[in-house]
């Protein structure tokens, strides 16, 4: 049996002896952290299973890297910081956070093991596909002779050598950055020199088809190309050694919210600064690195020996991602035509009349991204439209809404757009974006200093014969074309009058001044989401008590408050069957007896990455769903603007319940299953089923019909 462990879990013994009544005991509870960890695991496992095909195994090693960087980037730097300035936080698993900090380290540590033994088996299999990846030992002399060249050619002249003396300050190393750090012999002394390997030029440096056996790919290390030449940069000296390092900083923007007079973009941006010199969090270094090169780096980043780690194998395996561009299609998942509910060039008149008379929903990536630009763009070309109102939190780079507003704006309408500066990794993209929003004249707002906005909203205002009329898209993710074809969401567009009159008051909120906590049909944070959703499962709990129809069924992306968990718990006691589809963390431990025995958690990973947020109460018979931006985690639920938003057409309801969450709870090839223990298993043997591939062939199915 596949059994994988978050941490070191209490015994079954332990948990079955727990008081039913004390539901605050740290036992009944697994660390956030560590439950993170456990997450990137299963995501990694992905990395050894045959099923997916070759070069999509590759992707999920990429993509455990850099959930690994962003890890020892937020969460454990947040730890490190928090210990030095002797804030002790208590979470409800009653980790104290200097053990806290030592298990994160040692199982993120066991893991970059796991990634490079992951690798060698994987590389080995990429050999009998005919794509080989060359150490220098196994160049030849032809090999060696062609990457000189290509080193003067192409590489050379983008390196800088940088010396570290009393005449040169040691240099500034960026975040994430792999680096040599060089030992020189000049003018008698051995000095030493840094020289970053660019990110911008290929990590794998393809051989011509001369060099390589016929129909074989073969691939080199940029990082191997440089060191086997660094002697170039350094003439007339001689190179003792090279040696590679990189280096993982605390890019967790602490923004101080509490001076309400401070200009929020000029404060993000003046933060974004600071990072760039952010304490270190992480050393990754060769194994062979001499003691003195090593402490020299460690005195000069003023770094302690616990964020050390030495590794005989490659470092950042995030930039794995970058082999899904190597030409073999037969080693990656068949590419699928998402179907689209209306045409590109739809009539807008045609659009809004449609959703006048019923809801829509949209599920991505099983039916495409384009149907939301289509909206937009009939929301930005038709006449009778007088104005746009629109959040944005991940934009993306190349964002084809923003043309769209733009146009709106320079066509006379009225756009007013949130642009959330302080989403995580996307805040310099998005204080670009909102310049070039507000130099075209569209009303834009930077949200809240101490809250983030986190809800998806898009609000559409038509003056029509029948007077005004509003159109509503709320969504499970961000308007991002790019994630929309790599995430599973699910959109609502509607012109449900309380719907759009609650979106109104929402975007009221986020422009101007308001203490609303009461809405219509939203439920809204931090209002009232968090007291909403107890009473929900209550009333549920409730049902089950009394006899009455009860069941809960919930999907996040994310499970880690306590007194949500709590609230489970006691509805669990109640006799309330739940169902818990939670992707990544979850801190509840199902499976207790008298505690949490008729609460079941499933995690899916798959070919996909899942996003979207459903809860269904099946409320005596008469049932409610909603869909939204919030997971159940403290931050969602009272530190940021969320919307749930409820689904009262019985179609959609019905879909969503029987063939969407349907599928997922008979997912066994890439469901796993949370014990009481902390260890995810396999699903019992049953029929072989794969949610994801059967709400692609599904949604095909439905647009031929």
């Amino acid at each position: 049996m596949d059994r994988r462990n978050a941490s070191a879990a209490p015994e079954q013994g332990t948990l079955a002896a727990i008081d039913p009544q004390d539901l605050k005991n740290p036992a009944l509870y697994i660390n956030r952290e560590l439950g993170w960890l456990e997450f990137n695991r299963r995501v990694l496992a992905q990395v050894s299973d045959s099923t997916h095909p070759l070069l999509e195994r590759v992707k999920f090693l990429g993509i455990t890297g850099a959930n690994l960087d962003e890890f020892f980037m937020i969460r454990l730097a947040t730890t490190m910081r928090k210990l030095g300035e002797g804030i002790e936080d208590h979470p409800p698993d009653g980790l104290d956070m200097a053990s806290q900090l030592h298990q994160m380290r040692r199982v993120a540590y066991e893991m970059l093991n796991e990634q490079a033994a992951t690798w060698n088996s994987l590389r080995r299999q990429l050999a009998d596909e005919r794509i080989v990846f060359l150490d220098p030992h196994e160049w030849s002399s032809k090999i060696q002779t062609h990457l000189r060249k290509y080193f003067s050619r192409d590489v050379f002249p983008v390196l800088t050598p940088l010396a570290f003396d009393p005449g040169h300050p040691f240099p500034f190393v960026s975040n994430l950055s792999t680096n040599l750090a060089v030992a020189v012999q000049h003018g008698g002394r051995t000095k030493f020199a840094r020289v970053k390997v660019p990110r911008n030029l290929p990590r794998f440096v393809e051989l011509p088809p001369s060099l390589s056996a016929p129909g074989v790919l073969t691939f080199v290390f940029i990082e191997d190309v440089i060191k086997a030449n660094i002697q170039a940069l350094f003439p007339d000296t001689v190179v003792k050694a090279a040696h590679l390092f990189r280096i993982v900083r605390d890019t967790d923007l602490d923004f101080d919210g509490d001076d309400e007079g401070d200009d929020l973009l000029e404060a993000v941006d003046r933060g974004l600064r600071q990072l760039r010199e952010g304490d270190l969090a992480f050393l990754h270094v060769e194994n062979d690195m001499p003691k003195r090169t090593l402490d020299i780096l460690v005195e000069n980043f003023e770094a302690s020996d616990e964020v050390v780690l030495r590794s005989r194998d490659r470092l950042g395996f995030g930039d794995w991602m970058r082999m899904t561009s190597i030409p073999r299609p037969d080693l990656k998942y068949a590419p699928f035509a998402a179907p689209l509910m209306w045409r590109i060039d739809e009539d807008p008149e045609s659009i809004f009349d449609l959703i006048r008379y019923q809801d829509v929903l949209l599920h991505h990536p099983f039916e495409g991204f384009a149907s939301v630009e289509t909206f937009l763009r009939a929301a930005v070309r038709d006449p009778h439209v007088i104005a746009i109102k629109m959040t944005l939190y991940r934009i993306g780079e190349k964002s084809p809404l923003v043309p769209l507003l733009i146009e709106a704006a320079e066509a006379g309408k009225q756009v007013a757009v949130l642009v959330e500066l302080k989403a995580r990794f996307d805040e310099r993209k998005n204080i670009i974006w909102a310049r070039q929003l507000e130099a075209h004249g569209i009303h834009v707002v930077y949200g809240f200093a101490n809250l983030k906005t986190h809800a998806k909203l898009c609000l559409v205002v038509r003056q029509s014969p029948h007077g005004v009329q509003q159109y509503v898209h709320t969504s499970t993710g961000n308007y991002n074309p790019t994630t929309a074809r790599m995430y599973t969401d699910l959109g609502l567009i509607t012109s449900d009058p309380n719907i759009v009159c609650d979106a109104a008051d929402v975007f009221n909120l986020l422009t101007g001044y308001s203490n609303q906590t009461e809405y219509r049909g939203l439920i809204v944070a931090p209002a009232r989401l968090r007291k909403h959703l107890e009473e929900l499962i209550e009333r549920e709990a409730e049902h089950a008590k009394a006899g009455r129809p009860a069941r809960l069924i919930i999907k996040v992306n994310a499970l880690t408050d306590d007194q949500m968990i709590r609230v489970l718990y006691r509805a669990s006691q109640a006799g309330l069957d739940i169902e818990l589809l939670v992707r990544g963390v979850c801190s509840l431990r199902p499976g207790i007896p008298g505690i949490s025995d008729r609460i079941h958690v499933r995690s899916i990973v798959g070919r996909f990455l899942e996003h979207s947020r459903i809860y269904w109460f099946k409320n005596g018979g008469d049932e409610e769903m909603y869909i939204g931006s919030a997971d159940l985690m403290e931050r969602n639920l009272d530190r940021r603007v969320e919307t749930l938003c409820p689904i009262r057409d019985p179609e959609i309801l019905s879909h969503l319940r029987d063939i969407v969450l349907g599928a997922y709870l008979r997912d066994t090839r890439r469901a796993m299953v949370l014990n009481a223990d902390g260890s995810y298993t396999r699903p019992a043997e049953g029929e072989e089923f794969d949610a994801q591939e059967f709400l692609i062939k599904h949604y095909a199915e439905l647009s031929r019909d």
